[in-house]
């Protein structure tokens, strides 16, 4: 494999900061004029303005942004809504980009190695562009490129991330977002080296092996490298799309099942969590005569490895709120890395705990969210919100990030699915035979086995790492 040569450099920093710099300080400006000097701003319009001039751009805020999402007020929600509506649809690179970035990957002769190599993108993402080619052996393979320059785009994109929150932080308090700020930019910078996506595709492999609703692709060993990551081709569909078509209750319930042992099997018998429940990131196969509905999983740049501590401590929170247990829930949050907790804020933090927690709870079939209401889950955030800034607000521990993303994504895809299960069961399933010792042990086996290399940052390294 070809040597990678293409870091950050401060030229390729400063080009990305000079076309997105307007937009932040454009946000600075109407921030700082209602905070100081009390001129109401319509942030609607301008928020529309700043996707509008993002949208052309290759790069890792629409991820960021769709990881704000889920971290109440971490940005003013005009701006978080309209950054979180974007989609990875710039223009792809063309045909030129794509034979240099190849041949600096596999070599001068890297055509020879394929039979045949589709010169359109069949895929853009915020970090590369996929194509679909064949082996010489036949197989069919989605070859995903990253764009040149990506960890400038990064770094550039991080420090104006940085700016933006802090301007934010210094009208609103409730949240410490210091935490937050590091876990995002570590895993970004993660999702550089598609090498290490390769080990965690693998390590997804051998978790979900016994699981037949879901597939994974499979990396093609010889053809990966840290800006080349090239796995097997996975047929699918877009889940929006299969929905637009009306599909049996019995099916829009098998792609929820699917989805939830996606995500929480791996996360409740390893102690690793897919990061980005993103609609992109995963399609649905219809049911056939020969098999039953089910879901591919795609998409391994952010995964998060947790201490199995981290683990007890969830479901020691579950089991509070189920019990009324106060004592254990305080215990639950000291595990996690929450301090400083009057039993005041441990009151507000409740309220978003058990919204969480409500479907599963509740021993029936149901749908995932009961109230007649879209915005109800905002609103629970809101109330949260504001109680935190009473209360003099928290910091909240780094590994929270993904676990707190993944079950309200989760959440907006079941919604939408319309899904109707006994998620009390589904649950339960899972921790039924918990013990932290034998999750400890199955985690680093499988890490082992996959080559994932530690994780960076907070408390989440492998066991025994």
């Amino acid at each position: 494999m070809a040597e990678d040569r293409e870091g950050s450099t401060l030229f390729g920093e400063i080009r990305r900061m000079a076309r997105t710099s307007g937009a932040v300080g454009g946000i600075a400006a109407r921030v700082a004029g209602e905070r100081y000097l009390g001129i109401k701003t319509d942030k609607a319009v301008h928020a529309n303005d700043l996707k509008a001039l993002l949208g052309g751009l290759k790069g890792p805020l629409m991820k960021v942004a769709q990881f704000l999402t889920t971290v109440p007020n971490a940005l003013p929600q005009e701006y978080a809504q309209e950054l979180a509506a974007l989609q990875a649809n710039a223009p792809p690179m063309g045909w030129a980009f794509v034979r240099r970035r190849m041949s600096s990957e596999l070599g001068h002769d890297w055509q020879s190695k394929f039979a045949s190599f589709g010169q359109e993108a069949a895929a853009a993402a915020s970090l590369g562009q996929v194509h679909r080619a064949t082996l010489p052996d036949g197989r069919l393979v989605a070859c995903k490129l990253q764009y040149p320059d990506m960890a400038s785009v990064v770094e550039a994109d991080l420090r104006q991330l940085k700016i933006a929150m802090g301007l934010f932080a210094r009208m609103d308090d409730a949240i410490q977002h210091d935490d937050v700020y590091a876990e995002l930019c570590d895993r970004l910078r993660e999702e550089l080296d598609y090498s290490r996506e390769a080990a965690q595709m693998r390590l997804y492999n051998r978790m979900l092996a016994d699981e037949p609703t879901i597939r994974t692709p499979v990396p093609v060993e010889d053809y990966c490298s840290r800006r080349l990551l090239t796995m097997t081709w996975l047929e699918g569909r877009p889940i929006l799309e299969r929905l637009a078509e009306d599909p049996s209750q019995e099916e829009r319930d098998a792609y929820a099942r699917a989805l939830f042992r996606a995500w929480y099997m791996p996360f409740y018998r390893f102690g690793v969590i897919h990061g980005d429940p993103h609609l992109g990131n995963y399609q649905v196969r219809q049911p056939t005569a020969d098999s039953a509905a089910g879901i591919n999983l795609l998409d391994f740049g952010a995964i998060r490895v947790f201490p199995p501590s981290f683990l007890t401590g969830v479901i020691m929170l579950y089991e509070a709120i189920r019990d009324g247990d106060d004592e254990k829930a305080a215990e639950a949050y000291r595990i996690w890395g929450f301090t400083d907790l009057s039993k005041e804020k441990m009151a507000v933090l409740g309220l978003w705990a058990k919204f969480l927690h409500e479907p599963l709870l509740d021993d029936r079939v149901r749908p995932i969210q009961e109230v007649d209401d879209p915005d109800f889950g905002r609103k629970v955030a809101a109330e949260v919100h504001a109680g935190l800034k009473r209360t003099g607000g928290v910091k909240p521990p780094r590994e929270f990030v993904l676990v707190d993303r993944g079950a309200v994504g989760l959440g907006s895809a079941f919604l939408r699915l319309g899904a109707r299960l006994n998620w009390h069961r589904l649950f339960n399933e899972l921790i039924a035979d918990y013990n932290e010792q034998a999750l400890a042990a199955r985690q680093a086996e499988a890490l082992a086995a996959a080559g994932v290399p530690p994780v960076a940052g907070g408390t989440g390294k492998p066991a025994g790492a």
